[in-house]
């Protein structure tokens, strides 16, 4: 699901794909908003990966799939010399339902969740 919330997330219109692999994007983004868990849309999944190879895309949706990451990951404290810094986060899928995390731009505004259509959630690294 991060992998897809990525490439949506890229220029508008720079998803190059069919008919279909447009119909299955919809189709899958309307059931995650609505609540459906992941999980069950492995075939819808199956089938936008099939499609994103086809349309030359080489890395498919990823390999998210197979490697689940905690809905809230932790992380570890940084070593700091004397023991002070600015405190540091990261940007998270805004629901805690994929393993998305990006660095935060200087001045630019948050990337959203083009799924869910949320700006993507501040965490602090800890």
């Amino acid at each position: 699901m991060g992998e897809l919330c990525r490439r949506l997330t890229d220029a508008p219109g720079s998803l190059r794909l069919g008919e279909r692999g447009q119909r299955l994007i919809e189709s899958i983004t309307a059931e995650l908003r609505t609540g459906r868990d992941p999980g069950e849309l492995d075939d819808a999944f199956d089938e936008l990966e099939e499609e994103l190879l086809a349309a030359g895309y080489s890395a498919g949706l990823g390999s998210y799939r197979s490697t689940p990451t905690p809905v809230t990951p932790g992380y570890q404290r940084l070593p700091v010399a004397g023991g002070h810094h600015p405190p540091l986060h990261v940007l998270a899928c805004p629901g805690g339902h994929c393993g998305r995390v990006e660095a935060p731009g200087d001045d630019a505004p948050h990337p959203g969740c083009r799924i869910f259509g949320q700006p993507l959630r501040t965490v602090p690294l800890r």
